[in-house]
């Protein structure tokens, strides 16, 4: 009985090892490469504004792993931070932001398997407040994936801090829920927020509306559709993301795109390299709002 037992521990031990070994793998981060001026390509814009970059569920290095690296080898882009935080607030980095040209920072979350999104929102109201804070970050664009993106829109709404210190440049949300009550067979309507009974998105639309926003944001919300007339990516259905339009209804400065991707999947909205492409135009893109 005892050998058996031990037996079973040391299996136990073994699998756990393994776990937090796989999960420090997922979570090392993208290697960065350095930009350099001279190889600046002409069709694109080069800002001190960085561009920061949010997983969704369960997700981790390879979410941005492609696109960064495609970045980086078009000399569009470079990594040069990555910020890691724990389920207790805790956070810690690698790299630097100094205002670098066309930075990308990319976040990790320790551990966001959790059944609700709300832990990784508090986390990441803590690590923007970190990036204004010790980098001294006023501006930034966002690409966000998923519930990485709802995560991020509850974190900035739900704080005057952050909606004071830090402005909002362009927004990319790929295959973003912001209402999660609604079903697959709708099409979007404005009305559609009456028969919402998500609390999560009245309480979005409530701090809309206070929201005292006094200068210009552009927002790209990029879906994908899994089959052909399909209204959803295979995991989030369009509606629940086009209900994005509701929110910002009230703020004219905010300039709102939206494009739906034929055949693609929620994970391909940040593997296919012709989003990859789009993002860099829409962040970049000499001359060009899409």
């Amino acid at each position: 009985m005892k050998k058996s037992l031990k037996i079973v521990g040391i299996s136990l031990g073994s699998l756990i090892l393994l776990a937090f070994g796989i999960q420090g793998f997922l979570l090392q981060g993208t290697p960065c490469q350095r930009l350099s001026p001279r190889n600046y390509q002409s069709k694109i814009e080069y800002s001190s504004i960085p561009t920061i970059l949010i997983p969704g569920w369960g997700g981790n290095t390879t979410t941005y792993n492609k696109m960064i690296k495609y970045y980086q080898q078009k000399n569009i882009a470079q990594k040069v931070l990555t910020i890691w935080v724990a389920p207790n607030g805790q956070i810690w980095t690698e790299g630097n932001f100094n205002g670098q040209k066309n930075a990308l920072i990319q976040v990790l979350f320790a551990w966001n398997y959790n059944v609700t999104y709300h832990p990784q929102v508090k986390q990441l109201t803590l690590v923007l407040k970190y990036l204004q804070q010790h980098y001294h970050v006023q501006k930034m664009n966002v690409v966000a994936h998923s519930y990485g993106g709802t995560e991020f829109i509850h974190a900035y709404m739900g704080s005057k801090y952050l909606q004071h210190h830090i402005r909002l440049n362009k927004l990319v949300f790929l295959g973003v829920p912001v209402e999660e009550s609604l079903n697959d067979q709708l099409r979007y309507r404005y009305h559609l927020i009456s028969k919402s009974t998500d609390k999560n998105f009245q309480e979005l639309f409530l701090q809309m509306k206070e929201w005292q926003l006094n200068y210009p944001i552009k927002i790209y919300n990029l879906m994908g559709s899994e089959e052909e007339d399909k209204k959803t990516d295979g995991s989030v259905p369009h509606i629940q993301s086009e209900m994005l339009k509701s929110l910002i209804k009230t703020h004219s400065s905010i300039e709102y795109h939206q494009k739906i991707y034929p055949k693609t999947t929620h994970f391909q909205l940040h593997h296919r390299t012709v989003i990859i492409k789009q993002i860099a135009n829409i962040l970049w893109g000499k001359g060009s709002n899409e």
